[in-house]
């Protein structure tokens, strides 16, 4: 009998693979899906982690959409690639949109990353971190958000034109996912406990047409509104040409479809909206905007718009500013516009001046911020159905049908007058309104 004391056998501790994402709603979907898969795999796998330790990977997950969203990816790269050199983490690898626009230069700029992958590279992903991608897993993954609500992409891709848009570079052409995947995917989010449902893509209104021979959106809307649990959903990214219709009727025939729609218009003038190859004039814009308002009239629209593409000249601005005043949209973000190589409007002088492109969208927001206190105000005496995304302080923070995270409103709940746990739902008296803060009181 061997009466040595036996050594104690310490398991090595398994290294973190800590995912960075940077940009749209849309890398954040593709991480968790990443998350998943890794986590499938039985990997140690986190999101955004702060506790860094020598041994860990980190995935960064780039957007390469304009300037500065490519300068923030690359002053991410350079940030983790120098912890690596310090011996602060093991691995660096590199995926997402600005790989896969600049990986030649970025490999030959960056040299001790150590792999660099493109858009459409999971499964090459996986493998370099000794991972296999799992068929079975499909539609399941990781989430980010609070679990009451969800990003869902139904397509990837885009086929439209646009002169100043670079996504077609980096998504390529459109492909919708099949209905049938969708469901699923919706029924294991239900099933563990999301309630809200946020459609993404970059067009949802050509979904379908890829493989069902016709826009199916209106569609999938009734499936994924038949699902239990699912209390709303939610549309972003609607192109004006186009649009279907039918989406509006499914949209007033089922109450878990939010009344709002999520429109990225670009601009008004006919001169710009032919330039920017949007495939619409100014009249067939204001004509949809009406007839959506008309077909679902109580529907809160957001859009996006964009100061300083080449050749806009003072009156083109004037002319949006007004049509900005005259729509008064619910929601409105603009940006100034940033002059991407390759693209179609590349080829055209950026002829605005930095300045001017920033004085522009500085007055288009602050036309916005008083159109969004008259409607905010609009709605102090109401009672409506408010999602809690979370709290803070002495407030319950939520948001109404008529909101999306992140970007919208927020209804701010006095938390002496009822309680309100995490992706509940309550309903909500509003007392009081700012430009983009609702404040009210649990109604019992």
């Amino acid at each position: 009998m061997n009466t040595k004391t036996a050594s104690k056998i310490i398991p090595l501790k398994q290294p973190k693979i800590n995912v960075i994402t940077l940009g749209c709603s849309k890398n954040l979907y593709d991480s968790e899906v990443l998350m998943g898969q890794l986590k499938g795999n039985s990997l140690n796998v986190v999101h955004e982690s702060n506790n860094i330790n020598k041994d860990d990977i980190v995935v960064i997950n780039t957007c390469g959409f304009i300037d500065n969203a490519k300068q923030e990816s690359i002053d991410t790269i350079l940030q983790y690639s120098q912890l690596k050199e310090e011996g602060k983490v093991s691995k660096v690898i590199v995926t997402g949109c600005l790989s896969e626009r600049y990986k030649p230069e970025l490999e030959s700029e960056i040299t001790n990353v150590d792999a660099f992958f493109g858009t459409n590279d999971l499964q090459n992903i996986l493998h370099s971190l000794g991972a296999n991608y799992k068929h079975e897993l499909i539609g399941e993954r990781l989430l980010t958000t609070p679990s009451h609500f969800a990003y869902f992409k139904i397509a990837e891709g885009c086929n439209r034109p646009c002169s100043f848009c670079a996504i077609p570079l980096m998504r390529g052409k459109h492909v919708s996912t099949e209905m049938e995947a969708l469901v699923h995917e919706a029924k294991i989010l239900a099933a563990n406990g999301t309630k809200e449902l946020i459609l993404i893509a970059q067009d949802l209104t050509y979904y379908g047409l890829d493989i069902y021979g016709k826009r199916n959106l209106d569609e999938l809307l009734r499936r994924l509104s038949d699902i239990n649990g699912i209390e709303w959903i939610r549309l972003q990214y609607a192109y004006p040409s186009g649009f279907p219709m039918e989406i509006l009727d499914a949209m007033n025939e089922r109450e878990n479809i939010c009344k709002y729609l999520d429109m990225p218009l670009q601009h008004i003038t006919d001169n710009m909206l032919k330039s920017m190859r949007r495939g619409i004039t100014k009249q067939k814009t204001i004509d949809i905007v009406n007839q959506i308002r008309d077909k679902v009239p109580n529907i809160a629209m957001r859009t996006t718009l964009i100061c300083g593409y080449p050749g806009e000249t003072e009156r083109d601005f004037e002319e949006m500013l007004r049509w900005v005043e005259d729509t008064r949209f619910d929601r409105l973000g603009c940006f100034t516009y940033s002059h991407e190589e390759k693209t179609h409007a590349h080829n055209l002088v950026d002829d605005v001046p930095d300045e001017v492109k920033q004085e522009r969208v500085d007055a288009i927001m602050e036309l916005q911020q008083g159109i969004s206190f008259d409607i905010n105000q609009e709605k102090v005496g109401n009672t409506y159905k408010v999602l809690v995304d979370r709290k803070e302080g002495d407030f319950f923070i939520g948001r109404t049908e008529y909101d999306s995270p992140e970007v919208d409103n927020e209804v701010l709940i006095d938390a002496s007058t009822g309680y309100a746990a995490n992706g509940t739902f309550v309903n909500v008296h509003i007392e009081r309104a700012e430009d983009f803060d609702l404040y009210g009181q649990i109604v019992k």
